[in-house]
């Protein structure tokens, strides 16, 4: 195997955005901050849904829509529908 050709694999602290739960897991990414989590400190990504706030996962059935993707397509539908008519 060729050195220095694969990414460095590490220990990574996710942090959930909408709920602020941090969870600690092993990958290849290159993160520049860094926070200490349980006494260690680890490199630190953002993730805006985790198993903590996805609505399967947590239970909730609430819609998670923050860019408006579901009104964009519901006047799109709306639109054709009226045309076939």
């Amino acid at each position: 195997m060729k050195k220095d050709k694969h990414p460095k694999y590490q220990k990574i602290l996710f942090v959930d955005s909408s709920t602020g739960k941090k969870f600690v897991c092993g990958a290849a990414m290159e993160c520049e901050a860094t926070e200490t989590f349980e006494g260690v400190e680890y490199p630190v990504f953002p993730v805006s849904i985790s198993a903590y706030s996805h609505p399967f996962f947590s239970g909730e059935q609430g819609l998670v829509d923050t860019e408006g993707r579901i009104d964009k397509f519901r006047k799109r539908y709306a639109s054709k529908q009226s045309g076939k008519k």
